[in-house]
């Protein structure tokens, strides 16, 4: 299932060493659940829909391997604010506190990947920006 080309792939960050420790914390089953922003998905670049619950996904490392398979469990769009310590915690990162958790986000959403990204030099986000919160479990892993 891992290499059937028709299985659309996850992406988590930008590839390098966030995309790494992100794909490392799937693998070892810390990391269950991620958060991106509801506005990526309305850009004309984007070719995808929001996640569904059953959805698989492979995950793509920095180097472009599929490295596992996600099912995803659960999906939420919700206000930033609204995100709660559980999920926070199985983002699998080690944050110890929501605000930890956001403050992370929120450099990442503001940096200047994401603002590229996002067509907008100045993009921002705040307490009421639409977030969605994925749970997943990793049905599928490579080996080796």
């Amino acid at each position: 299932m891992i290499d059937d080309p028709a299985l659309p792939e996850a992406e988590f960050a930008f590839p390098g060493p966030l995309r790494d420790r992100l794909v490392a914390a799937v693998l070892s089953g810390a990391k269950t659940s991620t958060t991106g922003l509801r506005a990526e998905y309305d850009l004309p670049s984007c070719d995808e829909e929001l996640p569904v619950v059953g959805q698989r996904s492979a995950v793509v490392d920095s180097a472009g391997r599929r490295v596992a398979v996600l099912e995803i469990t659960a999906v939420e769009v919700l206000r930033l604010a609204d995100v709660g310590w559980e999920h926070a915690r199985d983002e699998g990162e080690g944050y110890t506190t929501v605000a930890g958790w956001r403050a992370a986000h929120v450099a990442f959403w503001e940096g200047p990947e994401v603002r590229e990204a996002m067509g907008d030099p100045d993009f921002t986000v705040d307490d009421d920006t639409p977030v969605v919160a994925e749970r997943f479990r990793m049905v599928e892993r490579r080996d080796g």
